[in-house]
């Protein structure tokens, strides 16, 4: 007989995102005349930048002619494209990475995902508490967890966040070989100095553990003394993957187009010690099981970085950016103490009670859904997520349900 993976079994009956949609859309059905005001999920709502609407369209124009018709691409990604982003996002910031070890992908979902299948199914794993479920869920179906008990999956090393640290853990004292950190952070917006930093690269090349850095939102960042990207940190191309994203910077989240950078002197070890490249691990997985993302797309995300292109996606960041200050404004006047919204459109606000019954408050009195910290984690219990992706006639007008509400 075939036989599942019992693994999926331990996972909790649903996906957070799914459980808000079913509960919107049981909403929708009791009073269908009501307005709703979507400040949970973290999509964007802001047009593709003008800049990589017309690379897109010359992109396809190409396809269309025998000249310019391309077919399988590269699975690594374009060099036009590579390229780019290592001049952009790294040299041009003193920060020393080729463009042969950056890797284009469909999403930082995916590869954040996707890269736990490099290794060994009994190392220790470290998840910030609260977390972005990804990290944790995909674990679970890898076999590197015990069952789910008092909102928590046995087997991990959870790493405590609260206002106290300001929602950046510090290092275990004990073992733990793959650690997921993500800054800015998704869901309580918090960023981490290059101190802070320093102290997780130092214990990672301490330990022979790899950190696992979901940079997504760095562009998101205002204050010019936070990190962008974790290899500002020294000794970090030896000891960390990071991944980033076009979709919330440039509105990318119905195009799919991010990357994941594999330093080459990265590397894991075999059980007797020996170090293997993670670059070439990785290239070797992404060969077999991605075919790329498409040439129109990729030269779409090209002109992010080219002419007009990083002033217009400058421009869709300061809107929501915009959003934010309104919502932590409006939030910390109420009395609600709150956690980013600065370098981040994420504001993680202590709603002071059960986050799920906050969240059906929000969205029975106000039609305002935000996500409840409890999906997030146990320390995400008794906070909500706001989120500053969406027009600002919606954030003012929910802002002022929410105010008439509580």
């Amino acid at each position: 007989m075939i036989r599942i993976n019992e693994n999926y079994l331990k996972l909790t009956s649903s996906y957070l995102f799914v459980e808000i949609a079913r509960r919107v859309a049981d909403f929708q059905k009791q009073n269908p005349g009501k307005e709703i005001i979507r400040l949970g999920i973290g999509d964007v709502t802001r047009p593709l930048p003008k800049a990589c609407v017309e690379a897109f369209a010359r992109g396809v124009a190409e396809m269309g002619e025998a000249e310019g018709f391309r077919g399988y691409g590269p699975e690594q990604g374009y060099a036009f494209l590579r390229e780019q982003i290592a001049e952009a996002d790294y040299k041009s910031r003193g920060v020393d990475i080729d463009a042969d070890e950056i890797f284009i992908s469909d999403g930082s979902k995916c590869d954040t995902g996707n890269i736990q299948e490099l290794f060994a199914g009994d190392i220790s794993v470290a998840v910030p508490d609260p977390v972005y479920p990804v990290y944790v869920d995909t674990n679970v179906m890898a076999g590197r967890s015990a069952a789910f008990a008092d909102g928590r999956y046995g087997g991990f090393v959870y790493l405590e966040g609260n206002r106290n640290n300001g929602f950046v853990p510090s290092p275990p004292s004990g073992r733990a070989d793959l650690i997921y950190l993500c800054f800015p952070n998704n869901p309580t917006g918090a960023v981490a100095t290059k101190a802070q930093l320093k102290e997780w690269v130092d214990y990672a090349r301490a330990h022979r553990a790899l950190i696992l850095f979901d940079a997504a939102y760095e562009a998101f960042i205002t204050d010019k003394s936070v990190p962008r990207s974790i290899y500002e940190i020294e000794g970090a191309k030896d000891a960390a993957i990071e991944f980033r994203s076009f979709s919330k910077t440039a509105g990318f989240t119905g195009t799919r187009c991010a990357f994941t950078v594999i330093p080459k002197t990265c590397e894991a070890f075999d059980k007797e010690g020996n170090g293997h490249s993670l670059h070439g691990l990785w290239n070797r997985r992404h060969s077999t099981k991605f075919n790329g993302v498409s040439y129109p797309v990729q030269r779409a995300a090209e002109a992010v970085y080219v002419g007009d292109g990083p002033s217009q996606v400058r421009e869709i960041i300061d809107y929501y950016m915009a959003n934010a200050g309104l919502i932590l404004e409006k939030m910390t006047k109420l009395g609600y103490n709150c956690t980013g919204g600065v370098n981040a459109p994420y504001i993680w606000i202590e709603c002071g009670s059960d986050s799920w019954t906050f969240f059906d408050m929000l969205l029975n009195r106000a039609g305002v859904v935000c996500t409840p910290g409890a999906g997030f984690g146990r320390r995400g219990e008794g906070f909500i997520r706001i989120s500053a992706f969406n027009s600002r006639e919606n954030v003012e007008k929910a802002l002022r349900k929410i105010e008439e509400s509580i």
